[in-house]
């Protein structure tokens, strides 16, 4: 999970996470070049490409985003 500068969240797939935050803050991604920079304030990783496309799907959902911001509230109260 990518915060950017506007306390915007951003969640995603990728097979290589420091190649693709560096393409975000790069401004190489056309759905998060006019946000940058960014900052990562959460990942988590999975051994099966299937598992980890099934929790971004969860991530990106409502009940997701409720989970991902109740475990980051502590971090998120403090940052920004």
């Amino acid at each position: 999970m990518l915060k950017n500068k506007n306390n915007r969240l951003y969640t995603g797939f990728t097979y290589d996470l420091r190649k693709r935050f560096k393409e975000h803050n790069n401004k190489e991604s056309e759905y998060t070049k006019h946000h940058s920079p960014y900052e990562l304030i959460y990942y988590e990783a999975c051994l099966d490409e299937n598992d980890a496309r099934q929790r971004e799907k969860y991530l990106k959902s409502g009940t997701g985003k409720r989970y991902l911001k109740s475990r980051l509230k502590r971090f998120l109260s403090h940052t920004g």
